[in-house]
């Protein structure tokens, strides 16, 4: 047995050594303090505007084995779980939102193991307040009722509101949100509204008020800001009626009447009048205040009025009386109370309207029939009219009036008292006119002035006009503007005139005419008013291309109007432009232009405007250029002298035939063409002095040479007569005797024109004439075939050409510094001698260029039948 318990014994020493040997300390928390964000949470606060995932703070301890701990967090059954921690780190992280007013503070359970020991420490996290909560009113909206008698400065109501926030964020402040100014004031801190100093309700005015109060708190932090919250609320105030407004009378002024039918107990005005507070109103008591002569009765209940007596009792016309309205109390007391005046006028009764009478008793249809157009202020003395209302005073006063068409007639008088004859006078003589209306219906008005019935009667008033020859014809316009084709025949219609006359019967029947000096041509049909030409007449517009003359419509009493009637004859090409001659002759200079000229007699644009145009050119074309407008042919620019001519050429001949056509742009369109001998040469000094010059310069105009001729002539005649006379009248005077005297005829020869400046020069072989063989017959045709100009045939040959005249005399001795004539040198087909220029007589001129033209035409001729 003492072995066994010493066994036990050493059993229990070795398990008190493994024991020892085996000891384990349990991990624990560093405590920081309050304020501090790691260690075991021990009073440690958190704000409740802290976001969702913040990190708020980290668990911190340690194990005395130096073990790795791991941290934990947990809540009480049911509590919510605002936080979650990270067990390795002992961060701890918000999850959910935190709300102060709901839950200030949070119990937790934190814990540290270290795999073998853990330990568990309840902490309590107290939540902080930030101002998130708006002021909550506790009394607020409501609905109070104030009499309308409470005094000014009074307390009506006390306005509450908490704000759930602490500190600054939980005190309210309170004020008025009006727009306008209101009656009412408000106590910031206490919440008490009042009536305003100096202000009062009137029920009369405003029934109801709303105000608006507005509660907020002081401000406070909230996410880092400071923040202010507030909250409104509508507080309605029903203002409760006092009696303290006397009666008002409803529907002022008040007017009776009284009839002459009226009897006593009959109803002639009724008032009415109501208490101003009309929240709660007393009854009304009525009364007579004044005026009333004890002739009327009011009753006190309803303010009807009613007569006594019969109204020839009454002694004035006219009644002004005094109705008193007084409130009733409960009680039976009279109160306050209004006047209201009541004007009652004793009048007749008006029974009886106006009424038309004629001359066989009441009517209220008049006719008459006149002729228009009445002297203006002439009674129409047909209508036998009166006008009557029996009624007396102001009731039998009315007024006529006369409605119809326009101011034609007026009516006289315009205001009757009872009766009186009605005179219709012509106020508009011309609008009574028989075309515009055949008759006239107007209504006579008769309406009472000054009655309420305002009766009226009416008449009708039927006038019937008759016409007369009032009106003169009138033409559909002042003018009337016609054309016509000339060469258009006789009786030709050139317009047709139309005048109306608005006359009845035959003054409405028109007659035509025409007169004028330009109506020599023209006839017009009486009747219809057509206008035609004369049938023998004939319309040129090359002779006169406008015509004006007046014509007339009458009526059968000669009555008439005029319109003028301008006819203007339009052209036409009928005439195709012509030269002068058809064959011309010229001499051109080299360098200045030659121009023709055709005319064309039409009267009118485009049909006489011509054109120019050069057809054929003999010897060779591509040497001359016409200006197509002004007829002006010149040479090409590029020639310059004879020598470039004789070039093209290969002739020393420079007389050039040409065939120009000139055509007119009327359509159709007519030409027609003339030939044109051209004697090209150069500008150079002529010989011979002036004289010479002026020869040939006027070598082809023959007319003017004769001229100047035959002065020199009778110069010549006069001289010699003179000189005649002077010796005849000297021997006369010494009286000699003087010997007879032979007379020597030497032998004619042909007249020679010499120029007393020269010396003779011998004229025996210095030119010799070509002899031009002849040729057949030629037939000048007309190039263009749209004119209306005959071939031009002439025979061939033409006269022999003449001999060749004596040598003009030599050219007077060269003056230094004298001026030599120039003038164009003339070529022909005479032939000189070497080194001798021709000289040829305009005959032989002409007789050369009618065989080029000949020539050029036979030639153009054979190459049409080839």
């Amino acid at each position: 047995m003492k072995n066994v318990k010493i066994l036990h014994l050493l059993l229990f020493l070795v398990f008190l050594h493994a024991c020892f040997a085996r000891a384990d300390f349990a991990p624990y928390f560093y405590d920081n303090g309050p304020y501090s964000h790691n260690g075991n949470l021990a009073l440690f606060s958190l704000s409740e505007d802290t976001a969702v995932g913040t990190q708020i703070y980290s668990l911190n301890g340690t194990d005395p084995e130096g073990q790795e701990v791991r941290y934990g967090i947990s809540f009480d059954p049911g509590s919510k779980e605002y936080f979650r921690v990270d067990p390795v780190s002992g961060n701890i992280t918000l999850v959910e939102q935190l709300d102060r007013e709901k839950q200030d503070s949070i119990d937790v359970l934190v814990s540290i193991t270290d795999g073998r020991s853990e330990v568990v420490e309840r902490v309590t996290i107290f939540v902080m307040d930030a101002n998130d909560e708006k002021p909550d009113f506790q009394n607020m909206p409501a609905i109070i009722d104030v009499l309308e008698t409470t005094e000014s400065g009074s307390s009506i109501f006390k306005v509450e509101a908490v704000d759930r926030d602490t500190g600054s964020g939980g005190s309210v402040t309170y004020y008025l949100q009006n727009p306008q100014p209101t009656l009412f004031a408000i106590d910031r801190f206490s919440g008490v509204l009042r009536i305003k100093s100096g202000e009062m309700l009137d029920y009369e005015k405003t029934k109801t008020h709303f105000v608006t109060v507005v509660a907020k708190d002081g401000g406070g932090n909230f996410n880092g800001k400071e923040q202010f919250m507030s909250s409104s609320a509508t507080l309605t105030i029903n203002v409760i009626d006092a009696q303290d407004t006397p009666p008002s009378f409803i529907g002022t002024p008040y007017f009776g009447y009284v009839y002459e039918i009226s009897v006593p107990g009959s109803e002639i005005f009724t008032v009415l009048a109501k208490d101003g507070d009309v929240g709660n109103p007393n009854p009304i008591h009525y009364s007579f205040e004044e005026g009333d002569d004890g002739v009327f009765h009011i009753n006190k209940t309803s303010g009807c009025i009613t007569l006594l007596t019969l109204p020839i009792y009454l002694k004035r016309e006219i009644f002004n009386i005094k109705v008193k309205a007084s409130e009733v109390s409960p009680e039976g007391i009279l109160l306050d109370y209004g006047l209201a005046t009541v004007v009652i006028r004793v009048v007749d009764l008006n029974n009886n309207p106006p009424t038309f009478y004629g001359e066989k008793g009441p009517q209220n249809m008049f006719e008459l029939t006149m002729y228009e157009h009445p002297p203006e202020g002439e009674i129409l003395r047909g209508l036998k009219i009166t006008v009557n209302d029996s009624d007396q005073g102001a009731n039998a006063k009315f007024n006529l009036r006369l409605i119809g068409p326009g101011r034609m007639l007026r009516v006289v008088p315009q205001t009757v008292l009872n009766e009186a004859q009605v005179t219709i006078l012509v106020e508009d003589s011309a609008a009574m006119d028989y075309e515009k209306n055949h008759f006239l219906t107007y209504k006579l008005l008769a309406v009472e002035i000054d009655t309420p019935e305002r009766f009226s009667a009416t008449a009708d008033i039927v006038i019937h006009l008759l016409d007369t020859n009032d009106n003169a014809p009138k033409f559909s316009s002042d003018y009337y503007i016609a054309r016509i084709p000339e060469n258009s025949p006789g009786g030709s219609n050139v317009v047709s005139v139309t005048a109306t006359d608005p006359d009845s019967g035959p003054w409405g029947e028109v007659k035509y005419s025409i007169y004028g000096s330009g109506a020599d041509l023209f006839l017009i049909q009486p009747a219809s008013g057509i206008i035609y030409t004369q049938p023998w007449a004939s319309l040129d517009a090359e002779v006169r291309s406008k015509y004006n003359f007046y014509v007339k419509a009458e009526d059968t009493e000669g009555k008439y109007s005029l319109a003028e009637v301008f006819v203007t004859v339009l052209d036409l090409n009928d005439h195709p432009p012509a030269f002068n001659d058809n064959f011309l002759e010229t001499t051109m200079v080299i360098g200045a232009p030659v121009k023709i000229e055709a005319v064309d007699d039409d009267a009118e644009i485009p049909n006489n405007v011509i054109e120019y145009a050069i057809m054929k050119a003999d010897p060779d074309n591509n040497i001359f250029d016409i200006n197509a407008d002004t007829g002006e042919i010149m040479l090409k620019s590029y020639i310059k002298s004879m020598a470039i001519i004789q070039n093209i050429t290969k002739q020393r001949d420079c007389t050039w035939s040409l065939v120009v056509q000139a055509r007119d742009r009327g359509q159709p369109s007519f030409s027609t063409t003339a030939v044109i001998k051209i004697d090209i040469t150069e500008a150079t000094q002529l010989k011979g002095g002036p004289l010479g010059s002026f020869l040939m310069h006027n070598r082809n105009k023959p007319l003017q040479i004769l001229g100047m001729l035959a002065g020199v002539i009778i110069f010549m005649v006069i001289v010699t007569v003179i000189i005649s006379t002077a010796t005849f009248l000297r021997n006369k005077k010494s009286n000699r005797i003087l010997p007879n005297r032979r007379v020597r005829r030497r032998k004619q020869h042909p007249w020679n024109l010499k120029n007393p400046f020269k010396k003779p020069e011998n004229p025996g072989v210095k030119f010799r004439v070509e002899e031009e063989e002849p040729e057949p017959e030629v037939v000048v045709e007309n190039v263009n075939y749209n004119n209306n100009v005959p071939n031009v045939v002439r025979q061939w040959p033409p006269p022999p050409p003449p001999f060749a005249p004596s040598l003009p005399p030599p050219p007077p001795p060269y003056i230094p510094g004298e001026r030599r004539w120039a003038v164009p040198t003339v070529s022909a087909t005479v032939a000189a001698k070497p080194k001798k220029k021709p000289v040829g007589t305009r005959e032989d001129t002409v007789n050369k260029a009618l065989v080029s033209e000949l020539k050029m035409r036979l030639e153009q001729k054979r190459m049409k039948h080839h």
